[in-house]
C-alpha cells in the first residue's frame, strides 16, 4: 500500500469516476485502475464498485475511507511543515480561525505579514465554534488554529492576547448612553445568540450568567457568525454578548459596545498538533506583537475556551470549570 494509492483511492470517492479523478490526476484511466485494484488486493478486498451512476463505495471501502483522507491529509501537511521549518520565506502558511478573530483581527495582522513575507501564501480556514475549529486542526486541514484555548489537546498552546466581551446593542437603545452596565439591567431585552458561544460549567455561557443575576435570557435569533449576530444586534433585533475585536477592528460600530461591570475577559491562543517552527513560529510572534486586542494573557493550566471575569461581582462566574 503506497501513498499513491490512498491519494488514487480518494480522488476517485471525492470525483464519483475513474474518468474525472485520472483526468485530474493526470494519469491514464488504465494505470489509475491498475493502482486502485493494487490497493484492493493489499487491504484484502473491494473498495468500491462501479455502477451505472458512477462509482460508490463498498462497506469496506466506507470503513477504508476515514483513515485514507486523513493519511492523505497528513502526508501534505508533513510537507508544508518540513518547508516551513526550513524559514518562513517561502511555501504557504495554513491558518484556521473562528470566525470573530478571522473578521477582527486577523486582516490587519496577515497586511503585516504580506509585506514582511511575501514569499509565504496564506490560506485561512473560518470556523463559526471553537469545536469545529479544533476538529478541523485535528484532522490536519491546517498548520496552526486562532482562537479561545482548546480542550484536552495535547499539541503546543502559545497565549497571543485576550478578547474583551461587551454587549452589542442598537443606538436607540435605552441603555445604550451608559460606559457600562450590569447585567440584571437587561432581564427585560430579547437577546441574539451565536455559535461562538462556549460552554461554562457544561453550560453554555449567558444561561448561566444570566441566571446567576436573577433572570433567563429571551432568546429570539441564533445566528452562525458573529458578524451576523453584531448586525442583528445594530438593527434592533435583541442584544449579543461578542468580542469587541470583531466589532471595532472588523464589522464596523453601527452599534454601541457595553462593558458589563469590569468586563469579560477570554484567552487568545495559537495551537497547533506539532512544535511551531518556520513560517508558524514567525506568524505566531507576529500575532503577538500586533494584539490590537489586549495583552498576552498567561496559559491557563487547563484550557477551556470560557470566560474569565476579572474582578468579579456577586452572582458572576470567575472563571470556568
Amino acid at each position: 500500500m503506497s501513498l499513491r494509492q490512498l491519494e488514487y483511492f480518494v480522488m476517485v470517492v471525492e470525483e464519483t469516476s475513474f474518468t474525472r479523478a485520472a483526468e485530474l490526476l493526470h494519469v491514464t484511466q488504465p494505470a489509475l485502475s491498475h493502482q486502485i485494484k493494487a490497493l484492493e488486493k493489499a487491504v484484502g478486498g473491494a473498495l468500491l464498485e462501479r455502477t451505472s451512476r458512477g462509482v460508490r463505495l463498498t462497506p469496506m471501502g466506507r470503513a477504508f475511507l476515514p483513515h485514507a483522507r486523513l493519511a492523505v491529509r497528513s502526508a501534505v501537511q508533513a510537507e508544508r511543515a518540513a518547508r516551513a521549518a526550513a524559514g518562513a520565506e517561502g511555501g504557504e502558511l495554513h491558518i484556521a480561525a473562528v470566525h470573530a478573530v478571522a473578521v477582527g483581527v486577523l486582516p490587519e495582522v496577515f497586511a503585516r505579514w504580506r509585506r514582511a513575507h511575501p514569499g509565504v501564501q496564506l490560506f485561512l480556514h473560518e470556523h463559526a465554534s471553537p469545536e469545529a475549529l479544533q476538529e478541523s486542526l485535528e484532522r490536519g486541514a491546517a498548520d496552526l488554529a486562532v482562537g479561545p484555548p482548546p480542550t484536552r489537546w495535547t499539541g503546543p498552546v502559545v497565549p497571543v492576547g485576550e478578547e474583551e466581551i461587551a454587549l452589542a446593542v442598537a443606538f436607540d437603545d435605552p441603555l445604550a448612553h451608559r460606559s457600562s452596565v450590569r447585567l440584571e439591567e437587561f432581564a427585560d431585552h430579547a437577546w441574539v445568540r451565536c455559535a461562538m458561544e462556549p460552554l461554562v460549567e457544561g453550560r453554555p455561557f449567558l444561561d448561566l450568567v444570566c441566571e446567576r443575576a436573577g433572570f433567563i435570557p429571551r432568546t429570539v435569533v441564533r445566528t452562525e457568525h458573529t458578524s451576523t449576530a453584531v448586525r442583528m444586534a445594530a438593527a434592533g433585533v435583541g442584544v449579543v454578548a461578542v468580542p469587541t475585536h470583531a466589532v471595532r477592528g472588523g464589522i464596523g460600530e453601527d452599534c454601541v459596545l457595553l462593558s458589563v461591570d469590569a468586563s469579560w475577559k477570554r484567552p487568545l491562543t495559537v495551537f497547533s498538533r506539532v512544535e511551531l517552527a518556520g513560517a508558524a513560529a514567525a506568524f505566531t510572534e507576529l500575532l503577538r506583537g500586533s494584539a490590537p486586542y489586549g495583552t498576552a494573557a498567561p496559559a491557563p493550566d487547563e484550557p477551556t475556551g470560557g470566560y474569565d471575569r476579572r474582578a468579579p461581582s456577586p452572582g458572576q462566574p470567575t472563571g470556568v470549570s
